[in-house]
């Protein structure tokens, strides 16, 4: 195993995340098709959209590197991106049910919940990698 000097920093790969939520999403959306309409895909679509877009808002956010040791920084930086992915969560929700009301709210709150539970693969999803010396 790789020793790491203090000077060296690690960044998080959350690519695999992504992907699974996205992966999850499809195939709600394809037991949607299977099961119901063209409406209930649209409503599985939303819903991992719904789950996916502040994820990845939170990552952006969260795991932006100040320059220098400023842990304080550091800490309001992913305090703001847990802030963040909240109201966006929120705000989408309302987007949707006031501009396009799921058909199918069973389907819509599945793929949400699916696309959520893979924070819980996190562990297995994300890799560390070194990010190269500046």
């Amino acid at each position: 195993m790789q020793r790491v000097t203090i000077t060296q920093r690690r960044r998080l790969d959350f690519k695999r995340l992504f992907q699974a939520q996205m992966v999850m999403t499809l195939l709600v959306m394809i037991v949607a098709a299977w099961r119901a309409d063209q409406q209930a895909v649209l409503s599985a679509w939303l819903g991992g959209m719904i789950s996916l877009l502040p994820s990845m808002y939170f990552v952006w956010r969260g795991t932006r590197q100040s320059r220098g040791k400023q842990q304080q920084r550091n800490v309001l930086n992913f305090y703001q991106a847990v802030m963040g992915k909240f109201g966006l969560t929120v705000a989408l929700f309302a987007l949707v049910f006031v501009l396009v009301p799921p058909s199918n709210p069973a389907f819509f709150f599945v793929a949400y919940v699916v696309a959520q539970l893979m924070h819980w693969l996190t562990p297995w999803l994300v890799h560390e990698r070194s990010t190269p010396k500046t």
